[in-house]
């Protein structure tokens, strides 16, 4: 597995580069493909670490987006506030991206 040197993220092959989300890329060469071990199967002991906006594994509920009008977001809950306090509900529009909070 190789790491970005800017920011230390993974990075993923696209086309023929190896790029980061932060902008890093590298050209795919015979030589560095021999640095990589390629494994299907993951130990369970092994930590599988993705980063990126455009996988999409989030649950997603019905909510109108205020920029677009789409009508389904994904969802997930962060604690921002104090313990004894509620979550707060974030929602991200499928369509747009846009994100925006829900307090309860």
């Amino acid at each position: 597995m190789k790491f970005c040197p800017k920011c230390g993220t993974v990075l993923f092959p696209k086309g023929d580069c190896f790029e980061c989300s932060c902008g890093y890329q590298k050209k795919i060469t015979k030589e560095s493909l021999s640095e990589y071990e390629v494994s299907e199967k993951v130990a369970p002991k092994e930590n599988v670490i993705v980063t990126g906006d455009d996988i999409k594994t989030l649950p997603t509920t019905k909510a109108l987006c205020p920029k677009c009008g789409n009508r389904e977001a994904f969802w997930w809950l962060q604690q921002t506030r104090r313990a004894d306090e509620s979550e707060t509900r974030f929602l991200r529009c499928t369509k747009c991206g846009q994100t925006w909070r829900e307090y309860d």
